[in-house]
């Protein structure tokens, strides 16, 4: 589902350049005319990703010190996530194809990972770090939350029945879950829902910018889902006071500068282990190299043979 809204929003992108072109034809060369309509279009999602930075400042949270940026760490902070944002929707997301990735060497000791997206998103978020776990020799499989607009706790079963594949597919006892934004949520939904047999079978939960107390961004999407995670949201209170007893399993990932969770401290989990990291956006943190070595970092220290909780 989330392909073909991704489509549908390509072809009105085209339509828009084409019109702009046709346009702008009748004034300059045709060859310029292009350039001029396809650079307006980028100057347009540009700004979208722009405005997004401007609205969760309005509503986030005070950097230290020693995280904040200078201005022209500001300006490559909105480039890097307008790359990011450009690659995800306009490339990775609309060529995903759902399906696990089996490691020749299951018996390297590491265990397979599920990963679950964020909302309007869908598996093909996670390309590069899928990349990363193939090198790793990681087994991993993605798991699309649909539909797009649904509950949060409605995503559960579907978390179940990938847990129970990824399993089957593998012989491995447990398994990491990394979920990206409202995909850490559906991941604890997951753990209420199913309870003592899910927490069995879990090594390790790692969110990745997850706004475990909501978002004032939330306010502007669509859908129960999005409902759920404004900061108001009675669904996220009763969260947090049903899962407080399972947060050792947790890692939360997080950064300074996300411009869609805001405050950006709503990503800390108390009782969780909390990894705070600055000058990456939102998405970026699905494709940033110091994120992804950390998830990888996470994923080995939970299948080391004496692993622990933090």
């Amino acid at each position: 589902m989330v392909s073909r809204i991704l489509l549908a929003i390509m072809a009105v992108q085209v339509a828009c350049a084409l019109l702009i072109w046709y346009a702008a034809a009748g004034y300059v060369p045709a060859d310029l005319a292009l350039v001029l309509a396809v650079l307006a279009v980028v100057l347009v999602r540009l700004t979208i990703t722009a405005n997004n930075f401007l609205l969760s400042r309005r509503a986030g949270s005070a950097a230290p010190p020693e995280h904040r940026l200078s201005p022209a760490r500001h300006v490559r902070l909105v480039l890097e996530e307008f790359r990011a944002t450009m690659l995800s929707s306009s490339w990775h997301m609309l060529r995903h194809r759902p399906a696990p990735w089996l490691s020749r060497q299951p018996a390297n000791g590491r265990l397979p990972v599920l990963l679950i997206h964020g909302y309007g998103c869908n598996g093909g978020y996670w390309r590069p770090l899928r990349g990363m776990l193939m090198r790793e020799g990681v087994s991993h499989d993605t798991v699309d939350l649909e539909p797009v607009t649904a509950g949060i706790d409605d995503y559960a079963d579907a978390v179940e029945a990938a847990v129970h594949r990824l399993r089957a597919a593998t012989g491995a006892p447990r398994l990491v879950i990394v979920g990206h934004s409202m995909g850490g949520l559906v991941t604890r939904a997951w753990l209420r829902k199913y309870g003592a047999a899910a927490e069995t079978c879990v090594a390790r939960v790692v969110t990745v910018g997850t706004p475990h107390h909501g978002t004032a961004l939330a306010s502007l999407g669509i859908g129960r889902n999005a409902a759920q995670m404004r900061t108001d949201a009675g669904w996220l209170a009763q969260l947090d006071a049903d899962d407080r007893g399972r947060r050792a399993l947790f890692t939360s990932i997080w950064s300074w500068h996300d411009n869609i969770v805001a405050p950006q401290t709503s990503c800390r989990l108390p009782g969780a282990r909390n990894i705070a990291l600055a000058g990456i956006g939102h998405v970026a943190l699905g494709s940033h190299p110091q994120v992804l070595r950390t998830i990888l970092a996470e994923v080995l220290t939970a299948s080391a043979p004496s692993a622990t909780l933090y």
